[in-house]
């Protein structure tokens, strides 16, 4: 997987769980939007305006401890093999 198919899976979901929920208002949408962002060592993938995650050279997923810092000890498996990622955004079998 690569990293516009995985962030295209992360918006997909989250916006068909709150259309779901009937949460489907055009704000919170708009929210749910994802942007991809290359750096020299990570890309981070936001989610609305904040950061969600971010993956490096390897394809490891990880959370973020501050806007443009991994947080090392929230890993998310890898593009190949995403996991642990919240439930509401869906199962990437």
């Amino acid at each position: 997987m690569t990293v516009e198919e995985f962030a295209q899976h992360i918006e997909e979901q989250s916006k068909k769980n709150l259309v779901k929920m009937g949460m489907g208002c055009e704000a919170n949408l708009k929210n749910c939007e994802t942007h991809i962002h290359q750096g020299r060592k990570w890309t981070r993938v936001d989610v609305g305006s904040s950061g969600a995650y971010m993956i490096n050279k390897e394809g490891e997923i990880y959370g973020i401890k501050a806007y443009g810092v991994p947080h090392l000890g929230h890993r998310y498996g890898t593009l190949d093999n995403p996991v642990n990622l919240r439930d509401h955004w869906g199962k990437f079998a």
